[in-house]
């Protein structure tokens, strides 16, 4: 460790490295110094001047922390460290300065402020800001910008940080935003009066430190003090972003992001952030069964009472785990099914996933090896909808220069990549190649579900493995549902797959699977929390908790563990969904042997070990998926995502989404000007 360069801040001496800027030196002694345009995750801008400190024996001005280096400072009499000072009287007055300044022109209107109470700006005021104003000029306004259904702004608020135009270029990967104009008249704006065109554009609420971007769905409903704040996991995609859920009374008010660098850094995606409305509307509160062809309420006895009758007549049972269940769910599912005689299956959408290898399904890679990563192979995925924010890390990983290829249908990244063609045989073509110049540098390889959902799934999952392995590449699936990995890992799935299961089925639980069509022949038992595809065809409906109405495990696309915690309850006489499979079992008079849900996850964990350690990534036994004697077939490889804003019931249960969706139909369909 002598790279390390000892510096004094504040009269503390401490070891840093030398490429660390004194705002991250003063964050590593624990010293706090304000800023607006700062990020740790956006480059240096160095305007708001905010986080001025004095750099003793320097120059006889204040230096902005953000923008010098330790390498820069001077040692100071006989080779002594160098000594920054963050509290002196001159810098002091410098930060007085610099916030009467920026408060010049801005609007005194925090009461009728959606960021009051959470305000960086006014935080800052009122601890290094001073009392009073000697500025009697009138105030400089600026027109609001209209960036589309998300994002609200209110542009006489803003302090031209630049966090918002650096975030959208440099993480988001588009254009749209910029800053005009100098002096007095410099101001951000969109580019030509674009909306913004982004899955992660919601990001930039989070980021402007004032109220000059907020939240268009969640303006003026609620403060942030009335609000009951939960730490959970995101299920809208498999990556399994950590996020607070914020609740007034039974409601969510909005969802936000929690940093975990290892999964989603800060960032969540549109989705993630805006589809609380759906929580709401089309929500099944009360049993129901079929009677004459027609739904009826039914009370909770009297529907697993029908339900019961059903499965016990059954001669062909299977059960369905969908993408949204908790792994505790599945878990029990599995046990009532088999218990039943049955089959359960979680692979939904005909995944060519093998059970009993878990770097087949579960991958050899951690999200954050796409950081380092030199080489990335992208094969039958489109990372931009299928995961927004894996999106963004991987456009992290070009921008440090990182050459990416990618097999499949052509898609719109936010990143240059060398496509090297649409089917199964530029895969095949991609195997033939000399791997010199790969063997030499980090490389992954990531596989998404479009490529092994076709009847050769398991011969193209077989041909990206060997991939991984000819170029001594780490390797990830990408998935697209939350609760897959975690039902795989419990043993949710069965020989043959679903097509083998439901064919001749006469009676199919259901459970959340809204994606699959049944036929017209079985008798269907679904157990969901919104009156989607499944409960419209459904014969008996037993209403289940949302992802925020319950706990539950969630293991995501790289095989982490995560811990989703209840925010709120379900409505009416909606349960939990493991609740619900326990009192089924008791009707069946095969009960189910656990009372609550701690009792559940014990015997889940005394299963399947690894459930238990959350945060944690295991590690897998590498071994090439067998591909069954099935050969690659020919024709293009599939993306499974059609519509990235209606992926799930609680999606498609949302105005917002609805809206979003109808919007970016319009932009893909808008006629090009002749140039």
């Amino acid at each position: 460790m002598s790279d390390l360069r000892k510096i004094i801040i504040d009269d503390q001496e401490i070891e840093v490295d030398p490429a660390m800027t004194l705002i991250q030196a003063c964050e590593q002694a624990g010293i706090e110094v304000p800023r607006f345009c700062y990020h740790e995750r956006l480059s240096i801008a160095g305007n708001c001047r905010m986080c001025l400190v004095e750099v003793v024996g320097g120059p006889p001005k204040p230096a902005a922390s953000c923008a010098m280096q330790v390498r820069d400072l001077r040692p100071g009499p006989d080779g002594a460290p160098p000594v920054v000072k963050t509290n002196s009287p001159m810098v002091k007055k410098a930060r007085e300065g610099v916030m009467e300044f920026l408060l010049i022109n801005h609007p005194l209107d925090c009461p009728i402020c959606d960021q009051g109470g959470e305000c960086d700006l006014q935080d800052q005021a009122m601890a290094y800001g001073v009392d009073f104003s000697r500025f009697r000029e009138p105030k400089r306004a600026s027109e609001d910008l209209d960036l589309g259904p998300l994002v609200e702004t209110h542009m006489t608020r803003c302090i031209s940080c630049t966090r918002c135009v650096r975030f959208t270029t440099e993480v988001a990967g588009i254009t749209q935003m910029g800053q005009t104009g100098r002096g007095e008249d410099a101001e951000i704006t969109s580019y030509l009066g674009q909306t913004l065109n982004s899955n992660m554009q919601g990001n930039i609420i989070d980021l402007c430190p004032v109220g000059a971007l907020v939240s268009k769905p969640y303006a003026f409903t609620a403060r942030p003090w009335e609000l009951t704040k939960t730490e959970t996991i995101d299920v809208m995609d498999a990556l399994g972003a950590n996020i607070r859920v914020d609740t007034k009374g039974r409601e969510v008010m909005r969802i936000l992001p929690r940093n975990n660098d290892g999964v989603n850094e800060e960032w969540i995606s549109d989705k993630t952030r805006f589809v609380w409305d759906g929580l709401r509307s089309q929500r099944l509160d009360k049993p129901y069964v079929r009677e004459n062809g027609k739904l009826r309420p039914a009370s909770w006895p009297e529907a697993l009472s029908a339900a019961a009758t059903a499965i016990k007549g059954a001669t062909k049972l299977a059960g369905l785990v969908g993408d949204l269940a908790p792994t505790e769910a599945a878990y029990a599912l599995k046990a009532l099914i088999e218990g039943q005689g049955g089959a359960v299956e979680c692979r939904t959408d005909g995944a060519k996933l093998p059970a009993d290898n878990r770097a087949a399904y579960a991958g050899t890679a951690r999200i954050e090896d796409i950081d380092s990563a030199r080489m990335i192979q992208l094969i039958g995925c489109d990372p931009s909808v299928e995961a927004p924010v894996l999106n963004a890390r991987l456009r992290k990983a070009w921008l440090a220069g990182a050459d990416i290829g990618h097999v499949g249908a052509p898609v719109d990244l936010s990143y240059d990549v060398a496509h090297v063609g649409t089917d199964r045989a530029a895969l095949e073509g991609l195997l033939s190649r000399d791997f010199g110049k790969v063997l030499e540098v980090p490389s992954l390889v990531i596989i998404g579900q479009g490529a092994v959902t076709g009847a050769d799934g398991a011969a193209v999952l077989a041909m990206a493995m060997q991939l991984a392995e000819a170029t001594d590449s780490k390797f990830m699936v990408l998935h697209t549902a939350a609760g897959r990995v975690g039902a795989m890992d419990v043993g949710a799935v069965s020989k043959g797959g679903i097509a083998a299961i439901t064919e001749g089925a006469d009676v199919i639980y259901n459970l959340g699977a809204d994606e699959v069509e049944l036929g017209k022949g079985p008798f269907v038992i679904y157990q969901g929390s919104h009156g989607d595809r499944g409960a419209h065809r459904a014969d008996v409906i037993l209403p289940g908790a949302a992802y925020t109405e319950e706990p539950g495990v969630f293991v995501n696309t790289e095989g982490r563990p995560q811990m989703a915690m209840r925010a709120g309850f379900a409505p009416g006489d909606a349960k939990e969904n493991w609740a619900i499979l326990r009192a089924l079992s008791a009707e069946l008079g095969a009960t189910l042997p656990y009372d609550s849900l701690a009792a559940l996850r014990s015997a889940m964990i005394a299963e399947v070990p690894h459930l238990g350690r959350i945060d944690q990534v295991p590690e897998n036994e590498w071994k090439i998926a067998d591909a069954g004697g099935v050969k690659p077939g020919k024709g293009d490889l599939a993306t499974p995502i059609r519509d990235f804003y209606l992926t799930n019931p609680i999606a498609r249960a949302s105005r917002l989404m609805a809206e979003l969706s109808a919007n970016a139909a319009a932009r893909a369909a808008a006629p090009m000007a002749a140039e």
